[in-house]
């Protein structure tokens, strides 16, 4: 049975699979706090700055573009 705190292969890759999955994590919540701010903005828009038509285009647009910024990274 392998000491798994003293073997320096394991050590190994237990960090590369945490580094890992912290990365893919910390791009989630990136994605969501931009996603949330595109939200409120087109909301603003929306309602306060009387432009719903553009408003829309550019939820969609902004949407849809940081859905193929974050996964191509």
């Amino acid at each position: 049975m392998a000491d798994i705190i003293q073997d320096p292969r394991l050590i190994d890759q237990d960090l590369r699979a945490h580094q890992e999955t912290f990365h893919g994590f910390s791009k989630l919540v990136l994605f969501a706090i931009l996603h949330i701010g595109l939200v409120l903005g087109c909301l603003a828009l929306a309602f306060l700055g009387n432009v719903p038509l553009f408003a829309t285009l550019l939820g969609i647009g902004g949407t849809l573009g940081l859905l193929a910024i974050f996964a191509i990274t």
